[in-house]
């Protein structure tokens, strides 16, 4: 898959990088050591903005230039906390939790630090849109966490967490910069206009109303991204729900259930390469094969039978069973018995015992199991339906065909629900 421009320079950044993770490493540091210094590192950049109000002025921006290195080089210990962990081999569940944790504590803290810098100097717009920006920052952390937690990933938007860090950080110092030139109380007008159109401080806090508007905008996608896979997942789940009670119960009937009057099918019969048996159904003439998977002239140890569709009633093509089918229907579990033997269970109902194997003395694999009081090579699973609704069918019943272990003979069960 091809990696975005995000991932392919986060993959850079971990190259120049990882030879400062070693180095942490052998000096003994941990992730949660390193993500600790990180916090600190963080209350530090507020030690920093409560300092430039307590002893500075509003024209001395040198103390925002100061906050927003010390706040580019915390944000660093993010990428280094997981790091050390994956080189490290130091990785735990607890260490994600401390992690997440304290990032939310840094982030607020840093905010903190912003809103009260602001509003110290009587910047009380931009101090407002330092807040908004910090109620979207932890809104796009919540909505992942959330997420996450009901099963599926929301990793979208434009404003992440490194992105907000890099925003914040860049643009102090280049304020910081910027002043130490043209000074901290420079202001443009434009003629006509009563007010001025730019300060120096503008250019920190610019990028905080823009990011008060990108945060939310990224929090409200995120939303709407996990209502669409919510959505999905439980459209999935009731489907799923119908499906594995219909197929239980008509493999319950299929093997559990006692025998009636046997009634042969006029169905085509599918031979295909390898195959081991197969399952016929009224309405129609779709056939489910089950057939041995050989790779490289072998027999895949991880995967010895293929399930597919021959769909007779739509010209005989070959399709792959879908999701649902092949999880909750037709699909097969493998147990590895070695020796060349496996134990197969259907996945719809795993109390009746199949196994493919090759006897002593037998030049082929087949399926075993059964069939009234014999032992035998399964061959075809019969399904008669006459009517009712799709989740529901009138199962008049249901046939086993296979041959005799011993003799070699003919056997068959039939069985009505």
């Amino acid at each position: 898959m091809k990696k975005s421009l995000r991932d392919q320079l986060q993959q850079l950044i971990y190259l120049v990088i990882n030879p400062v993770v070693k180095g942490l490493i052998k000096i003994g540091f941990t992730p949660n050591i390193v993500t600790l210094v990180g916090f600190l590192l963080n209350i530090g950049v507020v030690i920093i903005f409560v300092t430039g109000v307590e002893e500075g002025n509003r024209g001395d921006l040198s103390y925002v230039g100061w906050a927003g290195a010390l706040t580019l080089f915390a944000g660093l210990f993010d990428m280094l906390d997981g790091q050390v962990a994956r080189l490290g081999n130091m990785g735990s569940r607890f260490g994600a939790f401390f992690d997440s944790v304290l990032d939310r504590y840094s982030e607020m803290v840093l905010f903190l630090g912003i809103c009260y810098y602001l509003v110290g100097h009587h910047y009380f717009l931009s101090s407002l849109a330092a807040f908004v920006a910090m109620i979207g920052s932890m809104m796009v952390s919540y909505t992942r966490a959330r997420a996450e937690g009901l099963g599926i990933e929301c990793k979208g938007g434009l404003m992440q967490r490194p992105e907000r860090i890099v925003v914040i950080s860049l643009s102090a110092i280049t304020c910081g910069i910027t002043a130490h030139f043209i000074g901290g109380d420079y202001k443009l007008f434009v003629p006509g206009i009563p007010f001025h159109i730019f300060e120096t401080i503008s250019i920190f806090t610019f990028p905080l109303f823009i990011m008060a508007v990108m945060t939310n905008i990224t929090a409200i996608g995120r939303m709407r991204d996990a209502k669409i896979a919510l959505d999905k997942q439980d459209q999935v789940t009731r489907v799923i729900r119908g499906a594995a009670t219909t197929v239980k119960v008509l493999l319950v009937a299929a093997l559990l259930l006692p025998a009636m009057a046997f009634k042969e099918p006029n169905f085509p019969t599918p031979n295909e390469p390898g195959q081991l048996f197969y399952i016929q159904r009224t309405p129609n003439t779709n056939t489910i094969v089950y057939d041995l998977n050989i790779v490289d002239g072998k027999l895949d140890a991880d995967d010895p039978v293929n399930v597919y569709w021959i769909r007779y009633a739509d010209g005989g093509e070959k399709k792959p069973l879908n999701y649902i089918q092949r999880k909750f229907a037709y699909g097969i579990k493998v147990k590895d018995l070695g020796q060349g033997k496996y134990e197969l269970h259907s996945v719809a109902y795993a109390k009746k015992d199949l196994y493919l194997m090759k006897p002593t003395g037998q030049p082929d694999y087949h399926v075993y199991a059964k069939i009234g009081n014999s032992l035998a090579v399964l061959d075809r699973i019969y399904i008669e339906i006459d009517g009712g609704t799709f989740w529901h069918p009138n199962v008049l019943y249901i046939e086993l065909k296979g041959k005799d272990m011993v003799t070699g003979k003919e056997v068959k069960e039939q069985i009505k629900p």
